[in-house]
């Protein structure tokens, strides 16, 4: 571990540098920087020929994982490098110098007026080469991280707690807006790292070793979040399981666990999100199986793609590098076989939000695949108080709001040519979960008068009249529908 100055040192190197998200992309340029996503390194390395400055030497060391000659990494990190190979960063191999771990500039939603940097094993697989992974590895950013950071409510709050830390990506966000963070993890590893991405980025953090809730038993929280490992894989033999990715459960008895335990460390209307795989049972509703888990919790689960098996298991065999590999046919059985015997036929992936609360849950499982704004979290945010505003809210009350139509809601409508009348009236959201919603006749005269100026019950009233309806059976068919319009965020 690097000392506190040395990591000072570190980061203002990194920064002088411009060895940032935009720094890179400046370097690179843009196809070489998609490239890199997509493990090839050959593009930015051309883009690097003929520079030897301290930005294409920490590029070419950390994120093309190339050998460098000392000197130049000496250049780079001006009296640090003695340090970093004797904590196990960097390795010197006869005055040629190569990264241990990877060490790159991370920024959320391109905000890059306060950079981070984080540390976590070298990125396996890049240009095709099988790497074998080590089981206690530890993953750096990813495309699961960055979507839990973009799901995440970010709320001033007291206590939040980073449930399976890793490199501490999360830890990194939640220590803007909660006073305490709390981080676990049951690989040691990944708590080494994270404790010195956290020190890099100036971050204190309390880090703790564990399985699940128990470092932090008795304990309660404002807001959980966990990227758990949740990929179900068969059984692996002692010291051969990934740990980063696979629990020691079956199936996805893991994922259930954590959330049938989150309510009982989350204070009263605090918060737990979770990114999740989960079972489709020959027999159950996926959604039903969900639904058993949570008591005392609204529930948000929102399935964003179903895989069946065969595509799950090319997914994380891949993922695993064993695609290439004499054993590739036989893991590949070994996978179906025990997603077979489990009952499995698909796998949902998505995310789940809990909100304790002593009040009649709101409880909605939906399979929403369709593309969505990013960050998602303000949508979640203006849902959650949507659903407590409306439980507070009899029908009654409702009916003497005020309601207006949100900025990004437009209306389509879709007629036959010649006719009079459209066939489908259809109200669409531009931003948050760009919702499309079918509306009748009725429904989008009243959403259409939503401008502020009527009470709720006035429009409806008026609607009834010029549909020639009865006002009361009107109310009732309207009222459900425009509160799910309400907590969808299509009116307020």
């Amino acid at each position: 571990m690097l000392t506190t100055s040395a990591c000072a040192e570190l980061r203002e190197s990194c920064r002088a540098a411009g060895y940032t998200v935009d720094g890179v992309l400046d370097a690179i340029g843009a196809d070489a920087h998609r490239a890199l996503g997509r493990n090839s390194t050959v593009p930015a390395e051309r883009a690097l020929a003929g520079r030897d400055d301290p930005l294409a030497t920490m590029i070419r060391t950390f994120l093309l994982q190339r050998p460098v000659a000392r000197a130049a990494v000496d250049l780079a990190f001006p009296g640090l490098v003695p340090a970093m190979i004797d904590t196990g960063l960097l390795a010197d191999d006869a005055g040629t110098v190569r990264a241990v771990v990877d060490l790159r500039p991370y920024a959320s939603d391109g905000e890059e007026d306060d950079p981070y940097w984080v540390v976590a094993d070298l990125t396996p697989g890049l240009d095709t080469m099988i790497t074998p992974i080590r089981p206690d590895y530890v993953l750096g950013v990813s495309s699961a991280s960055a979507t839990l950071a973009q799901l995440t409510v970010r709320r001033p709050i007291g206590r939040a707690l980073d449930l399976g830390t890793g490199c501490g990506v999360q830890s990194l966000h939640l220590a803007g807006h909660a006073e305490q963070v709390v981080a676990t993890d049951l690989n040691p590893r990944a708590l080494d790292l994270a404790r010195l991405t956290l020190s890099l980025n100036e971050i204190e953090a309390d880090l703790r070793h564990g399985d699940l809730f128990r470092p932090v038993d008795g304990e309660r929280f404002d807001l959980i979040v966990s990227n758990p490992p949740y990929v179900m894989a068969p059984p692996a033999p002692e010291g051969q399981r990934l740990t980063y990715r696979e629990g020691d459960r079956a199936g996805d008895s893991l994922v259930e666990q954590l959330v049938r335990a989150a309510p009982a460390h989350l204070t009263e209307g605090g918060v737990c999100q979770v990114l999740a795989n989960w079972a489709h049972v020959e027999g159950q509703d996926w959604a039903d199986r969900l639904g058993g888990w949570v008591t005392g919790c609204d529930v948000h689960a929102v399935q964003r793609e179903v895989l069946d098996p065969s595509e799950y298991v090319e997914l994380w065999l891949a993922d695993a590098g064993v695609v290439g590999r004499p054993d590739y046919r036989d893991a590949y059985v070994g996978w179906l076989d025990y997603l077979q015997e489990l009952g499995i036929t698909g796998i949902g992936m998505g995310w789940i939000t809990l909100r304790r609360t002593d009040a009649a849950p709101d409880l909605t499982y939906e399979h929403w695949p369709h593309p969505i704004e990013q960050p998602i979290a303000p949508a979640i945010a203006d849902r959650l108080d949507a659903v407590d505003t409306l439980r507070n809210r009899s029908d009654e009350q409702l009916l003497s709001w005020h309601l207006t139509v949100a900025d990004d809601v437009s209306e389509e409508s879709l007629a036959t040519p010649g006719s009079g009348d459209p066939r489908h009236v259809v109200l669409r959201q531009e931003r948050g979960f760009r919702r499309a919603v079918e509306a009748g006749t009725a429904l989008a005269g009243v959403v259409g008068a939503c401008d502020g100026e009527l009470e709720l019950g006035t429009i409806i009233a008026a609607v009834a009249t010029v549909l020639e309806a009865d006002g009361a059976e009107l109310r009732a068919e309207l009222m459900p529908r425009l509160r799910t319009l309400i907590r969808d965020g299509f009116l307020r």
